[in-house]
């Protein structure tokens, strides 16, 4: 029975061998099938075509083209803007100058207020040292004046208490005439 299941599967394998080699190899190399395989290329390539320019492509070129649509939108947008900030720092540029010109001018007002408050400040104080002075000179002057009369009492009144320690009798109108005459100089 052994053998009888060698010989069977021994000719099972020369059976396949012997159609092997009957077979023409590679189907797609046989040249009796070449114009159904052309064909079939030919009908594949020509729906391969069609489903890629109807679908695939216009969607793509859609795409593409709506890519390019933004890019282009934003390039402008881009510019826009840049000129509106060039405009914006002009403007900024501007303001800054008008505002550094007010304050120089509010400061040249200030200085100005400063300047009349100072010299009526000044004239005020120059007024008041003048009434002041004039006051002190016043007084200065009554102050001599009183020196003066006093210091005329006083010569006249030792004037005449020498003329009488010395043994002489003093005249009140003599002695003061002499006082004056001789404070007059």
């Amino acid at each position: 029975m052994a053998t009888q299941t060698q010989d069977a599967s021994h000719g099972a394998s020369d059976a396949a061998h012997a159609a092997a080699d009957s077979a023409p190899g590679m189907p797609q190399l046989a040249f009796e099938t070449f114009p159904n395989q052309i064909f079939w290329l030919l009908v594949t390539l020509v729906v391969i075509y069609m489903i890629l320019s109807r679908v695939a492509l216009p969607r793509i070129a859609a795409i593409l083209a709506e890519r390019q649509g933004t890019i282009t939108n934003d390039l402008a947008a881009a510019e826009d803007l840049k000129a509106k900030a060039v405009e914006a720092e002009e403007a900024y540029n501007k303001a800054l100058a008008d505002a550094r010109a007010e304050a120089q001018r509010i400061a040249a007002e200030a200085r100005a207020e400063i300047q009349v408050g100072l010299d009526e400040a000044i004239a005020k104080a120059d007024a008041e040292i003048a009434a002041k002075a004039a006051e002190s000179e016043k007084a200065i002057a009554e102050i001599r004046a009183g020196a003066i009369e006093s210091i005329q009492a006083v010569a006249t009144d030792t004037a005449g208490e020498l003329v009488t320690a010395l043994g002489g009798k003093a005249d009140a109108k003599a002695v003061s005439g002499a006082v004056q005459t001789r404070m007059k100089g």
